[in-house]
Parts: structure tokens; sequence; C-alpha cells
């Protein structure tokens, strides 16, 4: 079974639950009452054996008082019997008060400014899942959240797909507000306004560490009227997300261009209170230049403590750009996985990569361009990613793998290195 199947199963499982206590409910509720009624009718046939067996006058008065006594010790009994059950009821309401905060951290619903809400008293086992949402299963885990009994669904990681503004808010309202660990949203048209409604009530799970927005409708530009208000909103909203450290926006390659961030875009980040704790950082596609290296370097260094894989393909990194930004690359003592694809560098540029990346303990993987050498001639003095992915490389050139023993006789950081050995020159 599939996420999706699994998601449903569950729910079905969660409803049916509620719908068999109730009908055991509805059991023991008939039950009660015919022994109520029966012990009526049991009654009623004591007293008239009792009037039937005395006469009028002394014997009737003394039918009165006897029946008379016997409601009293019976309303006696009810009062004395509903007494107990209060304080019972009372004892119980304050154990639940006391073990609210506990109660909160399971699961319960708790909003800001607002008292822990008590456990339901029906509830056997919470259950906490992985939920796959869209369209076809929205319903019934809607009807799954909103049911109380004997199983309580609880998520720790939601992924919705192809699900309105409107329906992903009602879902997040439904979820516990102490359990939940990570959002993700694909293929659901949000837009900027979408995302700037979502932000504030995702902000109320204290828990939440990741978020990805996959191809929801983000069209960031900033020649369209109202954008730069939205961009606002965004960026406070996440701002309260206070635990997150994990943010993944992807959109369309066709619209990739549009969403470039800026050298004050990247100033920004670098300042960014989330900077420090960065664990992936992906700016593929980002034009960067001698404006944006400074806000890039001091990015690197604010999260060189954590930072684990680092993505900079088709960013425009020329020779002299990569050696001005290898210090802050080589701080990052942790980095397991570099990328550089379609970058315009040389034959000497990435000799100067494997130096530093030799000397780097952790790294694994490193993902490097065919050096300019490698192409036909025609290609132009600074190429961009698409250019250096669809140009011919040289037909004269032999490509072959060898070890880089002549760079670092070790090179147990990154392994084996692929390199071009050239029929001339």
């Amino acid at each position: 079974m599939g996420g999706w199947s699994l998601t449903v199963a569950l729910c079905t499982m969660v409803v049916q639950a509620r719908a068999a206590a109730q009908r055991a409910l509805g059991r023991e509720g008939e039950q009660e009452r015919k022994r109520v009624l029966a012990m009526e009718r049991e009654r009623d046939v004591v007293k008239r054996e009792r009037g039937g067996g005395l006469e009028e006058g002394e014997g009737g008065g003394l039918l009165v008082e006897s029946v008379r006594k016997e409601k009293e010790e019976t309303l006696g009994c009810l009062r004395e019997d509903q007494q107990v059950k209060g304080v019972r009821r009372r004892m119980e309401m304050e154990r639940r008060k006391e073990s609210a905060p506990v109660a909160g951290l399971a699961g319960g619903k708790v909003g800001e400014g607002e008292a822990v809400s008590e456990v339901d008293s029906e509830v056997v086992v919470c259950v906490r899942a992985d939920l796959f949402v869209n369209a076809r299963s929205w319903e019934r885990v809607r009807a799954a959240l909103g049911t109380t009994g004997p199983l309580k669904l609880q998520c720790r990681y939601v992924r919705v797909e192809e699900l309105s503004v409107s329906s992903i808010g009602s879902l997040l309202d439904l979820l516990p507000r102490h359990v939940l660990l990570g959002v993700d949203i694909r293929y659901s048209c949000l837009g900027v306004a979408g995302l700037a409604l979502l932000l504030p009530k995702l902000s109320m799970f204290p828990m939440l560490s990741s978020l990805r927005l996959h191809y929801c409708n983000l069209d960031i530009r900033r020649d369209m009227a109202g954008q730069e208000g939205a961009m606002k909103d965004i960026s406070q909203g996440l701002g309260k997300l206070s635990q997150l450290r994990r943010l993944s926006l992807t959109h369309k390659l066709s619209t990739v261009s549009r969403m470039c961030l800026t050298p004050a875009d990247l100033s920004y980040l670098s300042c960014s209170p989330h900077a420090s704790s960065l664990q992936q950082l992906d700016l593929s596609e980002n034009r960067l230049d001698e404006s944006a290296l400074p806000s890039v370097r001091r990015l690197l260094s604010q999260a060189s403590s954590c930072l684990m894989q680092l993505s900079l393909s088709g960013c425009g990194l020329t020779d002299g750009l990569l050696v001005a930004m290898l210090p802050s690359l080589s701080c990052c003592r942790g980095l397991k996985s570099l990328c550089l694809a379609l970058n315009p560098l040389s034959l000497a540029g990435l000799l100067d990569l494997v130096r530093m990346a030799v000397r780097m303990p952790s790294l694994r993987q490193l993902l490097y361009p065919n050096p300019l050498e490698d192409y036909q001639p025609g290609l132009p003095p600074m190429p961009s990613s698409a250019q250096l992915l669809d140009w011919p490389l040289d037909e004269l050139v032999e490509s072959c793998w060898i070890h880089c023993t002549s760079i670092c006789a070790k090179c147990q950081g990154v392994g084996y290195c692929i390199f071009s050995k050239y029929k001339k020159g």
C-alpha cells in the first residue's frame, strides 16, 4: 500500500471505531432504560398488592403514609446518588485540569492565548501517522480528524496535493498543534497571496521544522502590482516559524528566471536568523556576480557549522569568482555534497576546486562542470547554463577517468575525480 492508500485505510478505521463505540453506547443505554422500566413496573405491582390488602379508613391512611415515606426515601437515595456523581464529576474535572499540560504535548489543540484543551475521555489510543491528502481523500481525512472516539488521529508529517488554499487552511485547523513536524504542499495553486494566508496558520505549530512548497504557482515578479507587499508578508510569516530548519521552494523550470534572487535578496538572506541553522542550501540558476559575492560569502560563514548540502549549479561562476569563494567554502567543515555543474569554469579553475575539496574531510560528493576547453569553438565568453547544456563538446577531446594522484595522494574526501586528458596541448 502506498501513502495515499494507507491514509484512507487509517482514516476509515478511525471513523468506524467511532461508529462502533456509538453503537455499543446505544446498546448500553437501551439496557439501562429497560432495567429502569422493569424496576418501575415491579414497584407498581408492590403498591397495588399493598393497597388491595388494606381496608379504607385507618388502613388507607397507613397506606398513604407508607407510600409517602417510600417516595421520600427514593428521592433521598436519588439525591444522594446525584450528589456522589457530582463529587466524582468534579474530582474527574480537577484530575483532567492537572494532566492538561501533558495532554497538550500529546496532541491537544493549543492556540495562542488559549488554555490547553482537555483530553477526550473516550480516547483509548492516540495514533500518530504521516498523512497523504489530495482532493480524493480530503473528505475522509477531514471526517477522521474531526471525530472523537476510541482512536484519536494525530499527524507528524502531512503531504498535500491538488488542494485549494481554503481546504489546506481547514486541514491545518484540524491538526493537533504540538505533534506536526513537517508540511509538504505540491501541485496546489497557492500563489503568493495564498502562501501569505497560510503562513499565520503554520506559525501556530511550535514544532514545525520542515516546509516544502513544490510547484505551487509562486510566480514572484517585481514588475507586478502588489508583489512587494506580498513578499513582505511572506518574509514576516516565515520569520515567525521559529523552529523551521528546512525550507524548499521549487517552481517550473520555464519560469525560474522570474524567481532569481537579487543582491538585495541575498543580503537579506545572509542576515536572516535562519542562516545559522541551514543544513541544505540550493541557489541554483541564480546569477552570481561581484555584487552578490559578499552576501554569499557571509551566508556561507553563518551556515558553516551546520551546512551539509550546497548547490551552486548554473550560477555563472567564473574562475575569478570561484577563487574568491573558495575560502568561505573551505570553512564548511561538515559539507557532504557540493554541486557546481553548468558553470563556465576552465580546467585551471577545476584544479583549484579539487585542491580545496580534498582538504574537506566530510565531503563525499562533488559535482562539477565540463571545463570550457572541452567545448567546440564559438561558445560565448560568458555562456549561460542553458548554452553549456546544449553546446556540443569537442570531438577531439578524449574523455577518460583518471585518479588525481598529481593533486593529492590520499584523496579520501572526494574519492575519484573526473578530468579530461587531451590528445594535444
